[in-house]
């Protein structure tokens, strides 16, 4: 074993890996990461596009480009002006870069309600029935749609 804590397979891919004895090594790492091409990286750095692909696996670079999604939508939004594009297309990659957050996770977006607001709301006679027996009016519920309201009365039965 040698004194690197890397294994064999590394340190010979490392010493024979043109982009790792490249000088630019970190930033065509990033630019691979960000979804640039790796024909144009090849050209761009003068090294093969096999070598690229080569020092991706090797590193694992793809899981990182793969997490970073969201360069790839803005690199596709930032071309509307110079390629023929639907006006849908731009609208469904504007739609899924603002539901992935920094990490590369999709998150769903959701509305808040303050149920404090909708109680301030309701008039005394549904604040009575409200009381009396459970019912919230049919307004109150339509606010909150997409949560359930569980109400006194239903909690005791």
């Amino acid at each position: 074993m040698t004194r690197s804590s890397k294994p064999e397979s590394l340190l010979r891919h490392e010493r024979d890996c043109r982009v790792c004895r490249h000088p630019k090594r970190e930033e065509i790492e990033q630019d691979f990461v960000s979804w640039q091409s790796p024909g144009e990286l090849a050209l761009q750095y003068r090294i093969p596009t096999r070598a690229i692909y080569r020092h991706a696996h090797a590193f694992g670079l793809f899981s990182r480009r793969n997490r970073n999604v969201r360069a790839a939508l803005a690199r596709i939004i930032e071309q509307v002006g110079h390629v023929p594009v639907t006006g849908q297309s731009v609208v469904a990659a504007i739609a899924v870069l603002s539901k992935i957050n920094a990490q590369g996770q999709w998150i769903d977006r959701s509305e808040m309600v303050s149920l404090n607001s909708l109680f301030e709301r309701m008039s005394q006679k549904e604040l009575e029935e409200y009381a009396r027996d459970g019912t919230l009016p049919q307004w109150f519920e339509r606010s909150v749609s997409g949560s359930r309201i569980h109400s006194a009365a239903e909690s005791e039965g």
